[in-house]
């Protein structure tokens, strides 16, 4: 006996199978009995019901804001340093805004840089107390209140007049290091002046002329600096072609092109010009292109018997910026360096140079074995919180911004450095909580998976 089930209504009573029903006429209905009632309507809840609104009810959704278009204003809308970006590029020249923004050649290796940490997938752990997030940590000897600082940049005050001292003041707000470079438009003297409380480092490119490079490292000695970071990838300058293609000179030229450009943003060109010429303030005066100064005063024949030179000089702490193997952070720890800077220049030099958030975790084991507790800091490709806390969590000490702030900086100078370091902090703060780390010493490599590796 087979029973029949509706396929609407799974629920309902099996109908007989037609074998049992009996083979007699069924009664006709009762003429005495009253139909059924239809079902009843299902009421409606008040809250569905229409009505007119009332003015109360609309008034807290009338909050009409007069737009705002100060400097302040345009910062605190943006949330992302590429956001600052957008509006750096809408306020700066294109030949600076190119110097900033673009690598060398095909610019293959910045690109790569940047898409290292978003080829990552956090790991979080849950059910720990993030209530309260420490982003402190010791680099060299000092604390910091962040794990980031500033790098050195060439021609900060290109880029916005403000330059080298917003970098600075920024940095001594934020309680972080900041690194002047040897092509600042700013002096050693001045800087310190301009942030007498702030952690402030050198970045020396060996000359030739030696007794011009001891002369630099005894100035930053006398104004306090207490780290020499030495650059070593730049035996010569690598093809920028984007300057190339812009005619970038030193100081800008005023050219037909420039001056259309100026046209579009007349705040730069007043800035720059109303403002002390452009030098690098710890060189003699120089014009010409970047990369005829580099070829023309960059010493090609560096070796490593150069930096023991340096360590017997400098009495501070040393780094050495421009690691690119694994090889050779363990020679310049051997030579003396109290640290090594994972870098490719910012992508600025060789293309298709190695990515430094890929081989950090090979040198931090590779120090590991060696038992040695000399710094691992990293740059090239930070546009995130995110990204910096990935490089801690990976072996990092420490990393270093260039682009990012001076995205900020174009965009509103000292304020847009301060607006940078804010949202950093604030993506780290985030990131920490969110992977279950309430300070830096809680984050481990298992924190991060290497999605290409």
């Amino acid at each position: 006996m087979t029973h029949t089930i509706q396929p609407n209504n799974p629920e309902a009573t099996p109908a007989p199978d037609a074998t049992d029903i009996p083979a007699t006429t069924p009664p006709a209905p009762s003429t005495t009995q009253a139909p059924a009632a239809p079902p009843a309507a299902a009421a409606v809840p008040a809250a569905l019901k229409r009505r007119i609104p009332k003015y109360s009810d609309l008034a807290p959704l009338m909050q009409f804001k007069k737009p705002e278009f100060s400097k302040e204003a345009r910062l605190k809308r943006a949330s992302t340093v590429w956001e600052l970006r957008d509006i750096a590029k809408r306020r700066t020249p294109q030949a600076p805004f190119d110097y900033t923004d673009g690598a060398a050649e095909a610019e293959i290796t910045l690109r790569r840089a940047r898409q290292a940490f978003l080829d990552i997938e956090f790991r979080p752990g849950i059910l720990r107390n993030v209530s309260a997030i420490d982003l402190s940590t010791d680099i060299l000897g000092k604390p910091s209140r962040l794990p980031v600082g500033i790098a050195p940049t060439g021609f900060t005050r290109m880029m916005q007049s403000e330059g080298e001292y917003a970098g600075s003041q920024a940095a001594e707000a934020a309680g972080i290091p900041y690194t002047l470079s040897t092509m600042g438009t700013a002096s050693i003297e001045d800087v310190a002046a301009a942030a007498p409380n702030g952690r402030n480092w050198f970045q020396l490119y060996l000359w030739t002329d030696r007794d011009r490079s001891l002369e630099l490292i005894e100035r930053a000695a006398k104004a306090g600096n207490d780290t020499l970071m030495v650059t070593v990838d730049t035996a010569v300058a690598g093809a920028r072609l984007r300057d190339v293609r812009n005619g970038m000179t030193i100081p800008p030229a005023l050219t037909i092109k420039t001056v259309l450009d100026a046209s579009y943003r007349p705040a730069w060109w007043f800035n720059f010009l109303t403002h002390e010429p452009l030098t690098f303030a710890s060189l003699s005066r120089y014009t010409g292109t970047v990369a005829d100064l580099i070829n023309s005063m960059f010493d090609p024949t560096l070796t490593f018997e150069d930096l023991d030179w340096l360590r017997e000089t400098w009495k501070g702490n040393l780094v050495v910026k421009g690691i690119q193997t694994v090889e050779d952070a363990r020679r310049v720890v051997g030579h003396g360096a109290d640290g090594v800077i994972l870098s490719n220049h910012g992508g600025r030099q060789l293309d298709r140079a190695p990515i430094p958030f890929h081989l950090l975790p090979e040198v931090k084991e590779a120090f590991t074995k060696d038992n040695t507790d000399a710094a691992i800091m990293l740059d090239t490709g930070i546009m995130s919180g995110a990204d910096i806390v990935a490089a801690l969590a990976l072996g990092a000490d420490f990393t270093l911004i260039g682009r990012a702030y001076l995205y900020g900086l174009m965009a509103g100078g000292r304020a847009g450095v301060d607006r940078t370091l804010q949202i950093l902090e604030k993506d780290m703060a985030r990131t920490m909580a969110l992977l279950g780390a309430s300070k830096i010493s809680e984050l481990t490599p298992d924190h991060v998976r290497l999605l290409n590796n």
